[in-house]
């Protein structure tokens, strides 16, 4: 090499940048793993804090993905943030719905375990000539129509018998399963009914109210009950008969969601 002014030798020295060896890009994979198990832990406790509601608008998509996307797509949401910057409610009204044969499907479903109700409770067989179920248009229709005695109500009062109260906590805890809501309907015959003032409206009123206090008590969600419903005689099971016992009857419609949008 080359000397300096002063006869001593130059020397240059390079300096070598370590890559940090074989472990050089480890530490990235690692903090990445960490970040997405830390990710789907919060993910899994937002979902256990959420309302009811919008799990089950969450299972709705997992259930049936392209009827959900038309939902949404139709401006249905599954669910709403608070005007007040809240957390996100969820809105009965906005649940999506499920394909028509989706829907169906888990009609028939239903109709069935409440048919295993009736047939697995000793209790209950002594009812099942006076519970009809079946679907209708509107959904799957309960009726419990009373007989020439006594058997879901106390003669001329809104007074649940205590093996139809047994038989309407045994039905809610499966409704109480379903995203769909109820209408619980009241009917009475044509004989004239005047006690304490009440007329046959009343009474048919008041016997829907019975029905959802138990039905509410026994498990289902608030808000899933969409309204009770009184007809008096206005809706008779057997118009060319209007005096006929199984014109007396409570009704539970649970409905397809697009009927009560």
């Amino acid at each position: 090499m080359a000397g300096n002014e002063k006869g001593g030798d130059i020397r240059i020295v390079k300096k070598k940048h370590g890559d940090h060896g074989h472990h050089g890009g480890a530490w990235k994979v690692a903090y990445a793993d960490f970040v997405t198990a830390m990710m789907a832990f919060f993910l899994v406790m937002w979902i256990i804090g959420l309302s009811q509601n919008i799990k089950e608008a969450i299972a709705a998509y997992f259930k049936d993905p392209v009827g959900f996307m038309k939902a949404v797509n139709e401006g249905k949401l599954a669910f709403s943030i608070a005007p007040e910057g809240g957390a996100a409610k969820a809105s009965e009204k906005e649940l999506p719905e499920l394909s028509e044969a989706s829907e169906k499907q888990r009609m028939e479903q239903a109709k069935k375990e409440i048919e295993k109700v009736m047939e697995g409770v000793p209790e209950f067989k002594h009812l099942k000539p006076y519970v009809q179920i079946q679907i209708v248009d509107e959904g799957l229709r309960i009726e419990l129509m009373e007989s020439s005695k006594s058997v879901f109500f106390m003669t001329g009062s809104a007074e649940v018998n205590p093996q139809a109260r047994q038989l309407l906590a045994r039905i809610a805890k499966y409704l109480a399963k379903l995203p769909n809501r109820i209408v619980i309907e009241g009917h009475t015959d044509s004989r004239p009914f005047s006690r304490g003032g009440m007329t046959n409206w009343e009474l048919s009123v008041n016997r829907a109210n019975s029905a959802r206090r138990i039905l509410e008590a026994s498990g289902l969600r608030k808000g899933q009950v969409y309204e009770v419903r009184g007809y008096a005689d206005n809706k008779l099971r057997v118009p060319e008969d209007p005096y006929h016992y199984s014109n007396r009857r409570i009704s539970l419609l649970i409905a397809y969601s697009k009927q009560l949008r």
